[in-house]
């Protein structure tokens, strides 16, 4: 998918409907700074808004995916179902990072317990623990904020 391409049709599109950016977010639901992104090519439309995007500009899923109009017409629902379940793995794949920074925390810490007794293995043992902390917290937020989507 080339991103600026479709960008640059979403803003197409949007300006033959004589509305701003403002009045596309407001009837789709997003914000103008969202929309500003799709059309600068720095992100594409989220697949619970593609079809509102669609809708509103009068154009199948297909011809926004190619970015040009009386793109081969394919089925929609299909096109759908494939973009939620890409969206889908990509949350799994963010959820097993922070499962993985998890688990290197957990070892980092029965790492940093073989450790002490003099004043170097104290403070290696310590820096064990706390970089193990670290890396179980940032394990933490990056699940909690996978989650949350």
């Amino acid at each position: 998918m080339n991103l600026i391409l479709i960008g640059h049709f979403i803003s197409k599109k949007r300006k033959e409907q004589n509305l701003t950016q403002e009045q596309f977010a407001q009837r789709i639901g997003v914000s103008n700074k969202t929309v500003s992104k799709w059309e600068t090519g720095k992100s594409m439309p989220d697949y619970s808004v593609v079809q509102s995007v669609c809708d509103e500009l009068h154009i199948s899923v297909a011809e926004l995916l190619e970015g040009k109009e009386n793109a081969e017409i394919q089925k929609d629902e299909k096109i759908m179902d494939l973009l939620k379940r890409i969206q889908d793995l990509e949350k799994q794949r963010e959820s097993l990072y922070g499962i993985l920074l998890i688990l290197m925390g957990i070892t980092l810490l029965a790492l940093s317990r073989t450790f002490g007794g003099s004043n170097f293995k104290d403070f290696l043992s310590g820096f064990l623990c706390g970089l193990s902390l670290v890396e179980m917290l940032c394990g933490v937020f990056v699940v909690g904020k996978t989650l949350r989507k």
